[in-house]
């Protein structure tokens, strides 16, 4: 079994900055894309930020310059740095893993539980 904990949301006046953690759990052999994602009410869950394991990074435009996605390997672990929040950025924040239990096991999604990000004064 394995979980995805999200940690580090909450309320933020605009222009600040928030830190976002996701550690993942359980059977682990290895985890080959992490990432973040967000969803409002009115919107489907769209792509934030992705890190491949060995580094590599994409962001959606609207957060490129601000949003910065990290992990550490070693503790199966990864971040999401939020700086110069705008209230647009409001949403839940959710963590995604795509990894593989076994050596000959297939790579599966995992999701965490959310996280809610609130920008405003």
């Amino acid at each position: 079994q394995v979980q995805l904990v999200e940690s580090g949301g909450g309320l933020v006046q605009p222009g600040g900055s928030l830190r976002l953690s996701c550690v993942v759990s359980g059977s682990i052999y290895s985890i080959n894309v992490m990432a973040w994602y967000r969803q409002t009410p009115d919107q489907q869950r769209g792509l934030v930020a992705v890190i491949q394991w060995r580094g590599s990074t994409n962001y959606v435009d609207s957060v490129k310059g601000r949003f910065t996605i990290t992990r550490d390997n070693a503790n199966n672990t990864v971040y999401l740095q939020m700086n110069s929040l705008k209230p647009e950025d409001t949403a839940v924040y959710y963590c995604y893993a795509n990894l593989r239990n076994s050596r000959l096991a297939g790579a599966i999604d995992y999701w965490g539980q959310g996280t809610q990000v609130t920008v405003s004064s």
